[in-house]
């Protein structure tokens, strides 16, 4: 517990929330305040009102160009990533739910999978996102179904600059690690293209020490002495991956735009042994690869009360998992060759119409066409021509509707609804209400409470996966409850913003694999669930002198998520135990300290132990990991010549070469480093 008041501690005085923006002419000053003779004015746009929602700087998203989306989240928001090492499968636990419960949108398009109901952030270049915000348990709502954790909503944007700009990175790092960014930009009055290419390539080879393996020393006469545990290196864990972003922006009128938005990845992984396994590369091998095109094409029109948006997209995905095992014979033979391919059609319809300065009614719906094809291409017996898999196609439809008043300055009140319709089933009626109230002008002191239900509808897996699929699985059903208090405070050198919510989350019809008597793995609709807890973002800036700057920003969650089911048989110890990988206490705080040039970078990262079985078995090799620390530094040089700008930067990754486990048996990198060397060439304009 001292642990966790430190940790409260080093955020509250250390660190949180920005002033939000106004967007629209109908949005006008919520508060004023006065300080030392500084006049501080900010706007609560309509549309936020009793929103939980937590926004990511392009500073947090370019702070380490060559992370991903993953590092991102995991190093500034209050999510826990669950990460299976570098560049592997990385999920998203938003408030102690599943990785299917985070709702992810690119663009206004869905990224989670219609197959798996997830979303893999190491695939998300930090590179290719301009705009990044999470929306918290009942706030997911306003932005699509399914969110019984909360929603993220990842876009690009136009840049500002008019003209031609260019941007290279090139980084290199350890464990024969290389990463190239390119940015090519040409705007005029009105019309812009951007292109962005992201290559990595990495043998990820990092060493490792295996506690999960010992070996024996011996004296001269062959008595055991006693015991080491090996150094081995990661084995099989190479990646190359490839992204590259298109994108068009048209400005027809005044009021009227177009844009269009084309991303290709190509990635081809190697999937890490884990530190249980003996088996040498030679006789055991398992990759993954995967193509996937994604395309929207919108417009919009803004008139004097009134906002149009259309929104069409696509999304082609061909995903491929291999693994080859030694036949007996020494020679590998392929055993598993799962090949998906994955269509997704969208379109969305979203209107804003505002009603004097204090009403604000929005309506969208929104349409995806999917169609999965799965197979396991692999032959077992020779002449066999039977394939496991499934090929089915799925409609889904969400309609959505909200109305928002401000009946005076310090008050406002929202009202959403939403129905979800899939193949020939649908969802009830999502409610959410929300509230906020400016208790004090004076520190900007604003409270905010909201109360939603959801649900989530099954994953094609779930319902038609050979073997196991259930296709009498019923919708996830979740209500979600929170309230916070926010402020903000300023001076003209030091500014200060935090936030701190309460929530309390019940989930019925929790979707579960498990084996069943028939010998393979099943879903069904077997727990109910009960996530609560408290999160807590601090942010504050400081600038000493014209030269001295310190900026900071952290925060904390306490995530109870406890399953409250009946016992699934006489041996079922699962019942009042929090939920596997998910950590009670975790934390994070970011710090920069810039001088002229030159900027110097802290990171630090904390998450509470976590249970790898679902009847918390402590002090067991298999049936926990151990709470752990990570601290991140790095040093950036700016220069400014007169034919480009350029940029060096050193970082030092776990510097204190911690050694910790996110995955069961999936050791990850100690120390290493990395060296980002950035050219931007000036051009006459």
């Amino acid at each position: 517990m001292k642990k966790v008041v430190v940790v409260i501690s080093v955020l509250i005085f250390c660190v949180n929330a920005g002033f939000s923006q106004i967007d629209n002419e109908h949005d006008k000053p919520a508060w004023y305040l006065d300080i030392d003779s500084a006049t501080i004015t900010a706007q609560r746009i309509m549309k936020d009102i009793g929103v939980q929602q937590t926004k990511l700087d392009t500073v947090a998203l370019r702070e380490n160009i060559s992370t991903s989306m993953a590092d991102v989240l995991s190093q500034n928001t209050v999510i826990f990533i669950k990460s299976y090492g570098r560049a592997t499968l990385a999920t998203a636990s938003f408030r102690g739910t599943a990785p299917s419960h985070t709702q992810v949108m690119w663009n206004g398009m869905k990224l989670n999978s219609p197959m798996l109901g997830m979303v893999d952030f190491s695939l998300i270049p930090s590179y290719f996102i301009d705009d990044a915000s999470l929306y918290h348990g009942a706030s997911s709502v306003s932005i699509t179904g399914g969110g019984l954790g909360g929603a993220i909503t990842v876009n690009t944007k136009p840049g500002e600059s008019e003209g031609f700009s260019v941007q290279y990175i090139q980084g290199i790092g350890s464990f024969d690690t290389y990463d190239s960014f390119l940015k090519l930009n040409y705007k005029n009055k009105n019309f812009q293209s951007s292109t962005r290419v992201v290559y990595a390539d990495s043998d990820n080879d990092f060493k490792y020490k295996n506690y999960s393996k010992k070996e024996f020393v011996k004296d001269e006469n062959d008595n055991i002495t006693g015991f080491e545990y090996p150094v081995e290196r990661n084995k099989n864990g190479d990646y190359r991956d490839f992204h590259a972003l298109q994108e068009f922006y048209f400005t027809a009128s005044k009021n009227s735009h177009f844009g269009l938005s084309t991303w290709y990845m190509k990635s081809k992984r190697g999937m890490p042994a884990l530190n249980v396994d003996y088996r040498s590369e030679s006789n055991s091998r398992s990759r993954q690869s995967e193509q996937t095109l994604r395309t929207v094409l919108y417009w919009d029109r803004f008139f004097t009360n009134v906002k149009l948006m259309t929104k069409a997209g696509y999304t082609y995905t061909d995903l491929s998992y291999i693994y080859s095992g030694d036949d007996g014979t020494g020679k590998l033979l392929e055993m598993i060759h799962s090949q998906s391919y994955v269509n997704t059609a969208f379109s969305k319809f979203d209107i804003e119409y505002y009603l004097g300065k204090k009403w604000m009614f929005a309506a969208n719906i929104t349409a995806h066409q999917n169609s999965v094809s799965t197979k396991d291409n692999a032959t077992l017996n020779p002449g066999s021509e039977s394939v496991i898999g499934y090929i089915k196609s799925r409609f889904e439809l969400s309609t959505f509707a909200s109305a928002k008043y401000r009946p005076v300055e310090r008050l406002g009140f929202a009202i959403n609804l939403r129905e979800e319709f899939y193949g020939s089933r649908n969802t009830p009626v999502i409610p959410a209400a929300f509230v906020n109230y400016i208790i004090s002008k004076k520190g900007n002191v604003t409270a905010k409470a909201s109360i939603a239900r959801n649900y989530r509808f099954p994953t094609l897996n779930d319902l038609y996966f050979v073997p196991g699929g259930n296709d009498s699985l019923d919708s996830e059903t979740g209500y979600t409850y929170d309230g916070g208090i926010e402020f903000a405070v300023s001076n003209k050198k030091a500014s200060l913003n935090g936030e701190i919510t309460a929530f309390n989350s019940n989930i019925k019809n929790w979707i579960v694999w498990l084996p069943n008597f028939k010998g393979f793995w099943s879903p069904s609709n077997v727990k109910k669930v009960n996530s609560y807890g408290i999160e807590i973002k601090l942010k504050n800036n400081i600038d000493f002198d014209k030269d001295w700057k310190l900026s900071s920003d952290g925060n904390f969650a306490w995530t109870r998520s406890i399953n409250h089911d009946n016992p699934v048989n006489w041996a079922d110890e699962s019942i009042g135990k929090q939920l596997v990988y998910i950590p009670e206490f975790s934390a994070a705080v970011n710090a920069k300290l810039s001088w002229k040039t030159w900027m110097f970078t802290y990171k630090w990262i904390y998450y509470s132990e976590r249970f790898t079985t679902s009847n918390n078995e402590k002090n067991t090799k298999i049936g926990n990991l151990g709470a752990y620390f990570m601290n991140d530094v790095s040093l950036e040089k700016h220069v400014k010549l007169s034919w480009a700008n350029l940029s060096f930067k050193m970082l030092v990754n776990n510097i204190f070469d911690e050694e910790y486990e996110s995955v069961l048996s999936h050791p990850m990198a100690g120390r290493n480093f990395g060296f980002l060397v950035e050219i931007m060439p000036k051009f006459k304009r």
